[in-house]
C-alpha cells in the first residue's frame, strides 16, 4: 500500500530532551497513537553528514559527506530520487545543505532559496541559511507546500534547537524551550497531516553536549529521537530501528522500489 510521509528532523534534538520536553508528541504517545524510539545517529555526529545519511541511509564514512563543509552534490540516491523515478511528487522546507546535497550547488539563495521545478528531485522547496531563521516560519513554509502541491514526501527540517544548543549548551533553559517551542509549533499541523493521510515521521540529525557542541561519543551528542504517527506503523514498542534505516522505511512507505535497509518491523503487516 502507499501512503504520503511527512519527516520532520529536529535539528541537534538530544533523546532525553524530546522525552520531557515534548509534551504534544508524548500525548500521542500516551493515546497509544505514537510510539517514541532512541536511536544512535552514526558517526560523526554532525548536521550534513547527518542529512545525507537519514535521506540516502548510507553512513558518513561512506558517502564522503564526513564533515559540514563538504558542499557538493550527493553521489548516492535519496528518498527524493526514489519518489520521483516513480512519479511522485517531492518537497523540503529545509536548511540550504539540503538543497545543495540533492538540487544545485552550490546553493544560491536568488536562484534556489524558492524552488518550483519538476526536474529536480526537490520538486517544490522553501530553503533558509541563518540558524536562527524562526521555526515557527519554517513550519508555515511547509504547510505551504503542502496546501499548494499535496507532495507525496515532504521534508520539514527546522534550527532553532540546534542553534540554541550552540548558543546555550545542552543543559539550558534555552535549549530546553526551544524543544518545547518546536513541539508547540509542531502542535499546529500534527493533527491536520495524520487527517490528511500522512505518515509521520519525527527525529533529528544528532544530540548536543554541555560544550555546546556535538561530534563525539558521548551519548548526549548521538542519541536522539524518533516519533512514528500514522496507521502504517506497527507501534511495537520492541521494534529497534536504526538512523540507516529510515530512507528505506520511508521508501517503503511511499511503496517505491528501493534497495536500501529498512526496519520492517517498524512497519504495519500489509494485509
Amino acid at each position: 500500500m502507499k501512503h504520503k510521509v511527512i519527516l520532520v528532523v529536529l535539528d541537534g534534538l538530544n533523546h532525553d530532551v524530546a522525552r520531557h520536553a515534548m509534551g504534544h508528541l508524548q500525548a500521542y504517545v500516551s493515546a497509544g497513537r505514537a510510539t517514541l524510539y532512541k536511536l544512535t545517529c552514526e558517526l560523526p555526529a554532525l548536521s550534513r553528514p547527518l542529512y545525507e545519511c537519514i535521506l540516502t541511509g548510507v553512513p558518513p564514512i561512506e558517502s564522503g559527506i564526513v564533515h559540514n563543509n563538504v558542499s557538493r552534490l550527493s553521489h548516492q540516491r535519496s528518498v527524493f530520487h526514489y519518489a520521483r523515478e516513480a512519479g511522485l511528487s517531492t518537497a523540503a522546507a529545509a536548511y540550504h545543505w539540503v538543497s545543495e546535497l540533492y538540487n544545485r550547488s552550490p546553493f544560491i539563495a536568488a536562484r534556489d532559496r524558492h524552488t518550483e521545478d519538476s526536474d529536480l528531485p526537490i520538486q517544490h522547496g522553501h530553503f533558509y541559511w541563518n540558524d536562527h531563521y524562526p521555526d515557527s516560519h519554517l513550519f508555515a513554509d511547509a504547510e505551504s507546500l503542502r496546501l499548494r502541491h499535496t507532495p507525496d514526501f515532504l521534508l520539514v527540517h527546522p534550527m532553532n534547537i540546534d542553534d540554541a544548543g550552540h548558543k546555550h549548551g545542552l543543559d539550558s533553559s534555552q535549549y530546553r524551550n526551544s524543544a518545547r517551542s518546536a513541539d508547540i509549533v509542531l502542535a499546529d499541523y500534527l493533527q491536520g497531516w495524520l487527517d490528511a493521510g500522512y505518515q509521520v515521521l519525527v527525529t533529528a540529525d544528532h544530540g548536543m553536549n554541555n560544550d555546546r557542541s556535538h561530534n563525539g561519543l558521548l551519548p548526549e551528542e548521538r542519541e536522539v529521537p524518533l516519533f512514528v504517527l500514522g496507521d502504517a506503523f506497527s507501534l511495537d514498542p520492541q521494534a529497534t530501528p536504526k538512523q540507516t534505516e529510515l530512507c528505506g522505511t520511508i521508501c517503503q512507505l511511499l511503496g517505491v522500489a528501493h534497495d536500501k535497509p529498512l526496519c520492517q518491523t517498524l512497519l504495519r503487516p500489509a494485509p
